[in-house]
């Protein structure tokens, strides 16, 4: 089918699940963050598992085609693996910038980074058990996962990264095994450093993904629209991901007004096309959708889009969410119509 339709991960946790007070007044955390979480650690799965069956029918009543589970179960997008990782000091975590330059605490690496068990492969088996659609699931980066980091152990920062490469690699494994159809990995730092992203970031995730034969994609974005309010122009790091492994790449459009030419030099790449402004709680009509997609087009070719969102929907309202999601596969509908009657 043409244009299918996605989001890039996740989707907005309910208010009885997680303070969204407290989630939206501070950066990602990328410790552990136990107190965001409203209900008891002895109901925390069963609540989680709850919440994620929501984001499953939320995201089939809207119209998606390729499901996610929402990453209901994270406080952030990376934490919940990074700290699942031998050779860090969960206890003393260290301290590292954000993208937008302030300090963080960050895992203290004190020892070789190795995975000492899969970290989300019930995540997938209880998304793969409760739709019958095509789904995806996110992993954080290694290049991604080393800037979030205080390297107290290793004497590079590409050694560190290619450590995590190989834990990163071990987990969309089993990830496949467990029935994903999609492995996403999120690589946002890729972005916002880029000159570190040419010097080992791409060995990094051509390492992540050495011997893997399932579907993968990579997400690299200017960061989320609730934290980083200013959108430069265009990527710092882009034409570079041609040389990378993965078959999609995911990028923003929407907020920014991408100059959608820069597609060109992903020729070959499915393009995962962000067309929704999460910026705003205003919801898309179907046809700004709809012409968002089409500026794409005379870069990509048509059956390589996949229509998603800029970046993850978890700082917006669910109602705001639900209808950008529809806003989103309308607009799909539409696109499709008119390629699919050209054709």
């Amino acid at each position: 089918m043409l244009f299918p339709t996605s989001l890039v991960g996740s989707y907005p946790q309910p208010d009885w699940l997680i303070d969204r007070e407290k989630l939206s007044g501070r950066f990602p955390p990328r410790v552990r963050a136990r107190e965001l979480w409203r209900v008891a650690p002895d109901y925390l799965d069963q609540a989680q598992d709850d919440a994620t069956l929501i984001a499953i029918r939320d995201q089939e009543r809207a119209g998606l085609d390729i499901i996610t589970d929402g990453e209901m179960r994270r406080e952030s997008y990376s934490n919940r693996f990074a700290t699942a990782l031998d050779g860090v000091d969960l206890d003393n975590p260290g301290s590292a910038l954000d993208r937008s330059g302030h300090p963080n605490p960050v895992p203290r690496v004190t020892g070789r980074i190795r995975r000492r068990h899969a970290v989300e492969t019930r995540d997938v088996a209880f998304l793969r058990a409760n739709t019958d659609r095509m789904i995806k699931i996110t992993v954080p980066g290694p290049f991604t996962m080393a800037q979030q980091a205080q390297n107290d152990f290793y004497a590079s920062e590409r050694e560190m990264a290619l450590d995590y490469a190989a834990a990163v690699n071990a987990e969309i494994r089993d990830l496949f095994a467990a029935g994903a159809d999609i492995v996403q990995i999120d690589e946002p730092y890729m972005q916002a450093r880029p000159a570190k992203a040419r010097e080992y970031g791409l060995e990094a995730v051509n390492a992540a993904l050495d011997g893997i034969t399932g579907r993968t994609a990579l997400h690299i974005c200017f960061g989320y629209a609730a934290i980083i309010h200013e959108r430069p122009s265009g990527y710092d790091f882009l034409p570079e991901l041609a040389g990378c492994s993965v078959q999609q790449v995911s990028l923003e459009t929407a907020q920014s007004n991408l100059d959608t030419s820069v597609l060109e030099g992903l020729r070959g790449k499915s393009i995962i096309l962000g067309v929704i402004d999460l910026s705003t709680h205003e919801v898309e009509t179907a046809e700004t959708v709809a012409a968002r997609i089409r500026r794409a087009l005379p870069h990509v070719d048509a059956d390589k889009v996949i229509v998603a969102p800029d970046c993850g929907m978890k700082y917006l309202p669910r109602k705001v969410a639900f209808g950008k999601m529809q806003a989103m596969a309308a607009g799909a509908a539409i696109v499709r119509a008119e390629v699919g009657g050209a054709a």
